[in-house]
């Protein structure tokens, strides 16, 4: 019986197009029940609402994809680059293999971790300028190859130095994370220098 009550309530509102006259006819309980009713629709439409928001901040907050991908490899070079313009020995040495090995600029080869490091420690090579730019990267499974162009400048067993060079830099990845492996060195300009020794 009641429940035919409120079933001639509602209608009687939804055809007098008024809240008030649907509310005059219910009764104090079912007031409460249609203002439940209505909060959990509020807080449903809210929270559909709130939702994406909430996943789109995360989302960007999120830290990248662990494993060899182009961000963490790019990541590992500024990291190497960053401790070669604060002649930071240690952070150089943590970016680079064992066996690690340069080629510089002029056709030479040193071979060992501690080349850039020792260096640097024993006041053989502090450098007072390292700005990178042009990053050009190249994914291969666990291995990338990152060319950068490179402004350095300071001192080499006591000489000044000033060059722009182009640096390319093997990195694989190894339990977790990327080491370079080899760094090779060229001089922008050479090829004019050569030219005009040949000519």
């Amino acid at each position: 019986m009641k429940l035919a009550r409120w079933t001639k309530a509602i209608l009687a509102g939804a055809r007098s197009g008024s809240l008030v006259t649907q509310t005059e006819i219910q009764e104090p309980t079912k007031r409460k029940g249609m203002r439940i009713l209505n909060g959990i629709l509020i807080l449903t439409i809210l929270g559909s609402l709130i939702a994406p928001i909430a996943r789109a901040q995360t989302s960007g907050n999120a830290k990248p994809a662990a494993g060899p991908t182009a961000e963490s490899v790019l990541a590992a070079e500024e990291e190497y680059i960053t401790a070669m313009r604060e002649n930071d020995a240690e952070g150089i040495a943590r970016c680079l293999t064992d066996d690690w090995a340069v080629i510089s600029a002029r056709g030479g080869l040193g071979e060992g971790k501690s080349i850039f490091p020792d260096g640097v420690k024993q006041g053989y090579l502090t450098r007072t300028a390292y700005e990178f730019s042009e990053p050009r990267m190249r994914l291969y499974g666990n291995v990338a190859l990152v060319t950068v162009k490179v402004h350095t400048a300071g001192t080499f067993v006591g000489k000044l130095f000033d060059v722009m060079e182009r640096e390319t830099d093997v990195w694989l990845w190894k339990d977790g994370t990327w080491k370079c492996a080899l760094t090779h060195e060229t001089q922008e300009g050479a090829e004019k220098t050569q030219q005009q020794t040949t000519n």
